[in-house]
C-alpha cells in the first residue's frame, strides 16, 4: 500500500523552485490519475511574475453531491546552501523526513493525495487547487486557478489548505481566518544641491522624516475577539546619496501594514497617501491580500474533530501568521487551514515527523468523508 511518505518523496524529489512548472506537476498527474481523478493542467503568464502551472483535477460524485476541496502548492523557496543532505534528494533520516518542501508544502499535498484513497468515490466530488506560484508574487497561481474554476463551474463548496499551520504539535492551531497585507512605496522629489547653498536646494529628507514620524505613531486599532491589532512597520530608507556635502534630489521608504478585517487595503493606503501627500510625498500601494475570516462553526467544528480523534488535541482557531492563497479561495467558498507543524518551513535542512504524514493524512480522510456526508 502506498503511504503519504511515499507520495512526499516522490514530490520532493521533484525541483520545483517558485515558479514552479513542469516535472512536479508530471509526478503529481501520475499520482492522481490512477485514482480516477480528472487532471487539469495549464501554464499562465510570463517573466518576471511567470511562467506559472496550474493544476486543477476532480472526481467527480453523484449528481447533486457537495464539492470538497484541498488546495495548496507545489512551488518551494529556494534551498539555500548547507544542507546536511541534498534538498532535492529525500532522505529518512531517525524519525524524520528531509527535503525542501517537507513540510512547505509537499507533505501535506501528499498526505491529502493518501487521503482520498480513503475516500469513497460515491461520497461526493473531491478536487485538487494546486499552484506554482504561492511563494512568489501569486499574480498567475491561484487567481488563475479561481478564473478557470468558474469557467467551467467547478467551484468547491467548501476548501482546506495544507499550509503547516501546526506550532509545537500536529492539531494544535488552525487557521480560521488572516490578516490583510499592503505594501507602500513613499517617495519625496527634492531639489539636488550643496549643503553650503541650502536655499538653492530642496532636501527631501525632512519631508520624509516627518511622514515616516507621523506614519509610525499611528494606532491602527486595538484588534478585535478574531484578529490581533493591526501593524504598521518601516522596513526600507533609501537615498542613494555617496557624497557627504550633497543635498539628494530624492528619498524613499517603505512600509508593510498587516492588517485585520476593521480595515480594507484601499482604506488604508488611502490614510498613508493623504499623510504623505500632507508633507510633500506620494504614495504607491499594491496591495497583496484582504483580511479574512472564516467563523467557527459547522466547518471548524468538522475539523476539530478529526483532529482530536487522531492525536486527542483541541485544535486552536487562530488568524495569526502571514498571508496564504486562502486569501483568493475565500471568494470562492470557506476556507480554513490545517496542516503540519511549522518549526523548520523556509529553513535549512526542513523536515517533517514521518508518522506526522500518517496521521495528518488520516485527519484529511475524516475532514473530506464529514464534509461531503455533512
Amino acid at each position: 500500500m502506498t503511504t503519504a511518505l511515499d507520495y512526499a518523496e516522490k514530490l520532493i524529489a521533484a525541483p520545483s523552485v517558485t515558479p514552479a512548472t513542469g516535472l512536479v506537476f508530471d509526478v503529481m498527474e501520475e499520482l492522481l490519475k490512477p485514482m480516477g481523478f480528472e487532471v487539469h493542467r495549464f501554464i499562465k503568464g510570463e517573466a518576471p511574475d511567470g511562467p506559472v502551472e496550474n493544476l486543477f483535477a476532480i472526481r467527480r460524485g453523484p449528481a447533486g453531491s457537495k464539492h470538497f476541496s484541498f488546495a495548496g502548492h507545489l512551488d518551494v523557496v529556494p534551498p539555500g546552501d548547507g544542507w546536511t543532505s541534498a534538498p532535492f534528494a529525500p532522505e529518512r533520516r531517525g524519525d524524520l523526513l528531509y527535503g525542501r518542501g517537507a513540510v512547505d508544502m509537499k507533505g501535506s499535498i501528499a498526505c491529502m493525495i493518501a487521503a482520498v484513497a480513503d475516500i469513497p468515490a460515491d461520497a461526493g466530488t473531491v478536487s485538487f487547487i494546486i499552484t506554482g506560484d504561492e511563494e512568489g508574487p501569486a499574480v498567475y497561481g491561484t487567481r488563475a486557478l479561481i478564473d478557470f474554476m468558474r469557467e467551467h463551474n467547478m467551484e468547491p463548496d467548501l476548501c482546506l489548505v495544507g499550509e503547516p499551520t501546526s506550532v509545537n504539535q500536529l492539531g494544535d492551531m488552525m487557521k480560521i481566518g488572516r490578516r490583510g497585507s499592503v505594501n507602500i512605496w513613499i517617495e519625496v522629489e527634492g531639489t539636488q544641491g550643496h549643503v553650503a547653498y541650502p536655499h538653492l536646494a530642496d532636501n527631501p529628507l525632512p519631508k520624509l522624516v516627518a511622514i515616516l514620524a507621523e506614519l509610525d505613531a499611528l494606532v491602527l486599532d486595538e484588534g478585535t475577539d478574531w484578529f490581533q491589532p493591526s501593524n504598521l512597520e518601516i522596513t526600507d530608507l533609501e537615498v542613494g546619496n555617496p557624497a557627504h556635502n550633497v543635498i539628494p534630489a530624492k528619498a524613499t521608504a517603505r512600509l508593510s501594514i498587516r492588517f485585520n478585517d476593521t480595515h480594507s487595503g484601499t482604506s488604508l493606503s488611502d490614510k498613508v497617501a493623504a499623510i504623505a501627500e500632507k508633507h510633500g510625498g506620494a504614495a504607491k500601494p499594491i496591495i497583496s491580500g484582504e483580511p479574512f475570516l472564516t467563523p467557527p462553526g459547522e466547518f471548524s467544528q468538522i475539523i476539530a474533530d478529526a483532529v482530536k480523534a487522531e492525536t486527542g488535541i483541541d485544535p486552536e482557531p487562530s488568524t495569526t501568521g502571514g498571508t496564504s492563497d486562502a486569501r483568493f479561495l475565500r471568494a470562492v467558498c470557506p476556507v480554513i487551514e490545517f496542516g503540519l507543524c511549522n518549526a523548520t518551513m523556509h529553513k535549512r535542512d526542513e523536515a517533517v515527523a514521518i508518522a506526522d504524514l500518517d496521521v495528518l493524512a488520516r485527519i484529511y480522510a475524516r475532514i473530506g468523508k464529514a464534509v461531503l456526508s455533512a
